[in-house]
C-alpha cells in the first residue's frame, strides 16, 4: 500500500509506502528536511502534521511531548503514514545544496587498509556510480542483523565509482566490530546515499579553514580534494589534530598537496606525542593549534568542524573568541543514543 506525501511550504506531492518514514521518503525524492540523529532522539526533524494521520513509531517522548503529539505534531525520522498526509515543515533554501535524491547502491569491497591503529580505510567499487557533494555520508548496509551505519566519503566525488570510507573502531560496537574484524575484500555490501547537508559554501567566495580530530578526517579530505581539483583560489586550511604520530593518517598525502598547491596550508598537531620523539610539528589541540596559526583572528573565514564532540566545542569556542560566529561555522556530528546525554552547544545544531 502506498500513500500520498505533501510537504508545505513546496507544496510538492511524493509517493511514500507503507512503513517507510517520512524523513526517508522526502530524501529519496531529492527533498531534504532538516534532521540529525535518525533515532527520534534530537527532535531536528519535527514537522507538523496538516492534514492526515501517521504512526509515530520509536520517537522519545523528550524529543516528543504528549501536549506536541495532540497538536499533530511528529518526527519525520520515525514517522510512518496511516493515510494520505500533509505536513508543513521548516525547508531553508541553500544555494549550494545539489539536493540530491537519496538512492541504494551495491558494490564490492574492492581494498581494505589500516589506515591507523584504530582506523580502516574501506573501499567499495559500486555497481553504477553516485553522485554526492564532498562531505555528505552514505549509511553501510552491514549483513548479520547488525543493520546501517553512517559513515562521510573520504574520497572526492571525482572518484564517483569506488568511494572511500574511513572507519575508527568503537569499544562495544557492532557495526566497527564487524568491520574490523570479519569484513573482506571481495564482499558484496551495500550502501545508501548521499545524506547530509555538510558540504563548502562555494557561493560566500570566502576562505576556507578545516579543523578535523580523528576519523573525522574523512568530510575535510573529500571536501579539499574537490576544492583543489576544481582549481579554488583562495585560501584553505586544514587543522587536524591525534593524539600520536602513528594516528596521522594521510598525513604524506596533504604534505604534499601544500607543496603543490599555494594556497593550500595543512597543520598537522599531536596531543599526546611523547616529549622524546622526532615530531618537530605542533603539540597541542586542534582549536590551539588554530589559535596559533591564525593569531587568533578567524574573521573572513567559512570554518568546517568534524570530529568528537569535546573537540567540536573547544573549537567552536576558539573561533567565537577570535571574532568568528554562528552564521561562518559549520559542524557534523553523528549523533547515537549515547551521544544525547553529552551536553552540546545550544547555538549550532549538526548539518
Amino acid at each position: 500500500m502506498s500513500f500520498e506525501l505533501t510537504i508545505e511550504p513546496l507544496g510538492q506531492t511524493i509517493g511514500i509506502e507503507e512503513g517507510q518514514t517520512l524523513l526517508d521518503a522526502a530524501l529519496r525524492a531529492g527533498i531534504y528536511l532538516p534532521h540529525a540523529c535518525c533515532h527520534g532522539l534530537c527532535a531536528t526533524c519535527k514537522v507538523q502534521v496538516a492534514d492526515g494521520e501517521v504512526e509515530h513509531g520509536e520517537a522519545s517522548s523528550f524529543a516528543l511531548m504528549d501536549f506536541e503529539r495532540d497538536e499533530g505534531k511528529c518526527l519525520a525520522c520515525c514517522a510512518t503514514a496511516q493515510s494520505d498526509l500533509v505536513i508543513e515543515a521548516e525547508i531553508d533554501e541553500d544555494p549550494d545544496a545539489e539536493n540530491l535524491p537519496v538512492q541504494d547502491f551495491g558494490g564490492v569491497v574492492s581494498r581494505i587498509e589500516a589506515l591507523t591503529p584504530t582506523i580502516k580505510g574501506v573501499w567499495i567499487r559500486l555497481d553504477a556510480p553516485i553522485r554526492f557533494q564532498a562531505g555528505q555520508y552514505v549509511n553501510l548496509n552491514l549483513p548479520g542483523g547488525i543493520g546501517s551505519r553512517a559513515f562521510s566519503l573520504a574520497s572526492p566525488p571525482s572518484a564517483s565509482g569506488e568511494v572511500e570510507l574511513n572507519i575508527r573502531s568503537v569499544p562495544g560496537g557492532q557495526g566497527t566490530a564487524y568491520v574490523h574484524e570479519k569484513l573482506r575484500v571481495g564482499e558484496r555490501i551495500g550502501i545508501s546515499g548521499p545524506y547530509g547537508r555538510f558540504f563548502v559554501k562555494k557561493s560566500a567566495r570566502m576562505p576556507v579553514l578545516f579543523m578535523a580530530g580523528g576519523s573525522g578526517l574523512s568530510s575535510p579530505r573529500s571536501m579539499i580534494l574537490d576544492l583543489l581539483e576544481e582549481g579554488f583560489a583562495l585560501p584553505i586550511t586544514l587543522i587536524y589534530g591525534q593524539r600520536q604520530r602513528d594516528e596521522l593518517y594521510y598525513h604524506d598525502e596533504f604534505v604534499a598537496l601544500a607543496a603543490q598547491h599555494p594556497n593550500f596550508r595543512y597543520v598537522p598537531t599531536l596531543s599526546d606525542e611523547p616529549a622524546a620523539s622526532s615530531w618537530a610539528g605542533f603539540r597541542g589541540f586542534v582549536h590551539e593549534a588554530a589559535k596559533t596559526a591564525f593569531d587568533n583572528d578567524f574573521r573572513g573565514h567559512k570554518a568546517y568542524l568534524c570530529g568528537p564532540p569535546l573537540m567540536i566545542d573547544a573549537c567552536i569556542t576558539a573561533l567565537m573568541q577570535g571574532r568568528l560566529f554562528e552564521r561562518d561555522i559549520y559542524t557534523e556530528k553523528f549523533i547515537s543514543a549515547a551521544d544525547t546525554q553529552q551536553v552540546r552547544s545550544p547555538l549550532f545544531k549538526a548539518i
